[in-house]
């Protein structure tokens, strides 16, 4: 293995990825299995993961699932006393399982509200906090946020969405701030527009993707593998001076006027 190799490698490593059964979470589990961490995929459904671990499996990966609801505190501080009970640690979280909500501003309810906060924020929150438990104990940690560029830029109908991410984005900094002294590093990741379920609405519109496609330099929108990068970046020993930072992934939709 060579000096560069060794740097981003993650051999050894056990990462809970929320959110992991497709999309962006998926990508990302890939990623760090393909690097040498033995992943550990969330979803709400054991019948949506299996299928994940035994792909990355047959290619002599390593990987197992955790199948809960990140809203459910218990369920979560549960999975993760689990995983360390038969790793023996937990060295990479990424809070990545979000949800969305888009209607125009008069038609938002408080339920509505509550429940974007509840799986977008709040559930992240309480993740870091007890996957912390373990990386003070060992001295080092990755924990890991998939914000979104609507965290600093606004758009409208989804109010939720954005406060949410905005919120998670502060809290990268304070957790990062706090954790630093016990080797542990928090960062955000902000994807752009990428073709994942979250995004199936404005992928039906051609003439929205068309105007959208016109305004990002790369000139197309995010595939979920181009996110994996940035994750095995964060999570390896290559990103080990970088903390409470965001690195935005978004085929430069934000440099751009």
């Amino acid at each position: 293995m060579t000096a560069t190799n060794r740097l981003f490698s993650l051999d050894g490593r056990i990462a809970l990825i929320t959110g992991a059964s497709r999309g962006l979470g998926l990508a990302m589990a890939e990623g760090l299995a393909e690097t040498g961490a033995t992943v550990v995929a969330n979803g709400r459904s054991a019948d949506t993961l299996e299928p994940v671990a035994r792909a990355l499996r047959e290619r002599g990966l390593k990987a197992d699932i955790s199948p809960f609801d990140v809203t459910d505190y218990r369920a979560a501080q549960a999975a993760i006393d689990a995983i360390i009970v038969r790793y023996g640690r937990l060295d990479i979280l990424i809070a990545n399982a979000g949800i969305n909500h888009r209607v125009t501003l008069a038609d938002w309810r408080p339920e509505d509200w509550d429940r974007l906060l509840a799986a977008n924020l709040k559930a992240c929150f309480f993740l870091a906090q007890h996957a912390a438990v373990s990386m003070r104990r060992e001295k080092h940690g990755r924990i890991i946020f998939t914000t979104s560029i609507a965290g600093i830029l606004g758009l409208g109908k989804v109010h939720g969405y954005t406060a949410s991410k905005s919120g998670l984005i502060g809290l990268t900094r304070s957790l990062a701030s706090e954790l630093g002294e016990y080797g542990i590093t928090c960062n955000g990741i902000l994807p752009g527009y990428f073709e994942t379920d979250l995004t199936t609405s404005y992928l039906q519109s051609d003439e929205y993707v068309a105007r959208l496609n016109s305004r990002v330099p790369l000139r197309r929108w995010g595939k979920p593998r181009d996110l994996a990068g940035a994750a095995v970046f964060l999570s390896s020993d290559a990103a080990s001076y970088v903390t409470g930072q965001q690195i935005v992934v978004d085929g430069g939709y934000t440099i751009s006027l």
